[in-house]
């Protein structure tokens, strides 16, 4: 929980409110076949709907709340000091699920400040479902309270990762971590949109999650919920994770010290 002078519930609200209102934009260029363009890789997708989404987004928070905003597709200047926060947007979070037709993308708005993610929300609405949370005062999957798993054995967990657009060019591609760790656990699941893994974590679906390689903006609403919900965000290390660096692990927190433990048992043979 943050010492900030903020009233968190209000800004969860206006964090909904854009999310929601930016869904209901974008979910009306879902299965149309919307014309991409590429970004830094072939496999990194834009659509004109991620660009208006951030846009809508950019309007409202900037017109309802006091705190700058940065997007994925835009950037922005973060707030700088230990009393005060930033909004991290992700207009369209699984362009090329979005683009495919596939249900799996979601528009993800975060509130963070020096002292790590401070609430979120996620909107899916595909799949007909939204996320919440503030750190210290709980998560909500589709207005009901949600919690992490109980699984305590890595062998036992059911997992999530991703892989970088550069995947094709670079050796630091996750190939490597996602077989031996498929080995160890019962199952992992790659859905291609960061923020939808997390907030999966926190309701209990999946028991952990890893990535490298993400934007801020990515992670920020779902770091957020996952700790409201009682789980553990760190980076590959085990330490805290700085959402900004773009390293995550998320769990239930039983499971951490293996799943990090494996992962490091990867990096130490690159």
């Amino acid at each position: 929980m943050t010492d900030l002078p903020l009233d968190l519930s209000a800004l969860l609200r206006a964090a909904l409110d854009a999310a929601r209102t930016a869904a209901s934009l974008v979910e009306k260029g879902w299965r149309t076949h919307p014309t991409t363009d590429h970004k830094r890789a072939r496999v990194d997708l834009v659509t004109r709907f991620d660009r208006e989404s951030e846009a809508l987004l950019r309007e409202t928070l900037s017109r309802t709340t006091p705190f700058p905003v940065v997007g994925e597709e835009e950037g922005g200047e973060p707030a700088r000091g230990a009393r005060t926060a930033t909004w991290y947007v992700d207009p369209l979070d699984g362009t090329t699920n979005f683009v495919h037709g596939h249900p799996f993308w979601c528009v993800s708005v975060g509130l963070l400040a020096e002292t790590g993610p401070l609430l979120g929300a996620v909107v899916a609405p595909s799949l007909r479902m939204e996320w919440t949370g503030v750190v210290g005062d709980g998560a909500y999957r589709n207005g009901a309270r949600c919690s992490i798993s109980d699984v305590g054995l890595l062998d036992d967990a059911l997992l999530a990762t991703g892989f970088p657009y550069d995947r094709r060019t670079s050796d630091d591609n996750n190939f490597d971590a996602f077989v031996a760790i498929k080995k160890k656990c019962q199952a992992v699941r790659r859905c291609g949109s960061a923020a939808i893994d997390l907030c999966l974590v926190a309701d209990g679906t999946y028991d952990g999650y890893w990535e490298k390689k993400l934007g801020p903006w990515d992670v920020a609403a779902g770091s957020a919920i996952v700790l409201a919900a009682g789980g553990r965000v760190t980076d590959y290390a085990g330490r805290p994770a700085d959402v900004t660096q773009g390293d995550v692990v998320a769990t239930n927190g039983h499971i951490h010290p293996e799943l990090v433990a494996e992962l490091g048992a990867v990096l130490s043979t690159r």
